[in-house]
């Protein structure tokens, strides 16, 4: 839509307010309102004001002040808000360079499209994420200087086998043997289904629903693949409707890639393709039917692997030319995705254009493999300290085409380090008092 058209659009739906929404440093969703009275055209234009000291990551004190300017394309009516509202994604503005702010997300997303352009390799980056959810009925945690801890309940939870419910009727997924069960084990599905109704109606398409391997409400609702940005948007309005749709059941919704000890976690593994004029240009002749370009973009991102903390997979559910893609495995739902996305086009798009050879397949199950055959096969950072080490020792890929600056690698690694590997390192957790206390 056009600006004209997004006002026309917001009058038609009787909108009172609007509600601008932009993604901070490390990937929240932020937003402010003001009243239809306050709207109109220029706002694509003028922008609106606000505070970027507060925002995580961002401006400091002395040079706060920051513009949002509103994209048209992405107006949708809120379906939450008591009152009807507009809602607009922005790009963050910084008044005193005249320029789209460097540590703004979507800015960075949007400098990645581009950079594949002005490569000539191809025009659009698709991205088709597969985020992974846990539905809870109750979640509890706190850590202080004496005392820390952490409690998730579900009536799903296969603990729960033994807890009085006046009655307990049972049918509660076993550990890792929650992938597909029917009604009534799987006692989710009407709530997925609202989830799926909401998500349709802020224009997402959705492929499918069901409930994921782990015990306790693990879920998964697949959409449909989309370029680069606008991926990122659906990934955020994903997150804030099956949120909100839990939140109205009496359901709480996490993200975290590991809620539970002992069974699954949640995933976000990225399909991806690169295409040039409607022709799917990851399509071809290679292995698993990939084209020599798509075996190099795998081998731009095992390359950089460890500063992604990577794995690839080469789906094989069609022969159709249009749905080759590879599938990165290692983001978890928890990410930001306009950051991951255009990190992953960035390793890829280095493999393509230094010609990197992504080495031998591995046709086997990994977990089955002996220790003689895993000493050969490098292994994914094992912490967030150890990853962040690995970002500051490769990085160069990323600033390409000014797409991420080194100021925003600078202040993801500080931010990172500051706000959660020190604490978690600083802290000692409960099982460590089951291991150490009388000793």
């Amino acid at each position: 839509m056009t600006p004209q058209e997004v006002v026309a659009f917001a009058k038609e739906n009787g909108a009172m307010m609007v509600d601008f929404k932009f993604m901070d440093f490390v990937g929240i969703w932020q937003h402010f309102s003001v009243p239809m009275s306050e709207f109109g055209e220029d706002t694509f234009e003028e922008g609106q004001g606000f505070d970027g000291s507060s925002i995580r990551g961002w401006q400091p004190i002395h040079a706060s002040d920051m513009i949002i300017l509103p994209d048209p394309t992405t107006a949708k009516m809120d379906p939450f808000t008591a009152v009807p509202t507009l809602s607009l994604i922005c790009n963050i503005f910084d008044p005193i360079t005249k320029e789209d702010y460097s540590r703004d997300p979507r800015n960075i997303a949007r400098k990645a499209e581009a950079y594949l352009k002005s490569t000539g390799v191809g025009d659009t980056a698709y991205f088709g994420p597969e985020a992974e959810f846990f539905i809870f009925d109750d979640v509890r945690y706190d850590s202080s200087a004496n005392q820390s801890f952490y409690a998730v309940d579900s009536v799903e939870g296969t603990w729960n086998t033994g807890r009085e419910e006046f009655p307990n009727l049972g049918y509660k997924p076993r550990h890792k043997e929650g992938y597909f069960p029917v009604s009534p084990t799987d006692s989710q599905n009407d709530l997925r289904n609202e989830m799926v109704i909401e998500l349709q109606k802020v224009g997402i398409r959705v492929e499918c629903q069901h409930h994921e391997v782990a015990t306790g409400g693990q879920a998964e609702i697949d959409m449909r693949f989309n370029s680069l940005v606008a991926m990122a948007d659906d990934l955020q309005w994903f997150k804030y409707v099956i949120k909100n749709v839990a939140c109205r059941n009496g359901k709480t919704v996490t993200f975290m890639p590991k809620p539970l000890y002992g069974d699954n976690g949640s995933g976000m593994h990225c399909h991806q393709s690169i295409w040039k004029a409607g022709t799917n240009l990851f399509a071809g002749d290679k292995y698993g039917g990939l084209s020599q370009m798509a075996l190099w973009y795998i081998g731009g991102i095992i390359k950089h692997a460890k500063a992604l903390c990577a794995s690839i997979r080469i789906p094989m559910f069609s022969t159709n030319p249009k749905a080759k893609r590879i599938e990165y495995r290692t983001p978890d739902p928890s990410a930001n995705g306009y950051l991951a996305f255009a990190a992953m086009l960035m390793a890829g798009l280095d493999g393509v254009e230094n010609k990197i050879d992504p080495g031998q397949p591995l046709d086997k199950d990994i977990y089955g493999l002996s220790p003689e055959e895993l000493k050969d096969i490098p292994s994914a950072p094992g912490t967030l300290e150890e990853a962040l080490n690995c970002l500051k020792d490769d990085h160069e890929f990323l600033l390409k085409g000014d797409v991420f600056t080194p100021d925003v690698i600078e202040k993801w690694i500080e931010y990172k380090m500051e706000a959660e590997v020190n604490p978690v390192r600083m802290r000692p957790v409960p099982l460590e008092f089951a291991l150490y206390y009388d000793i």
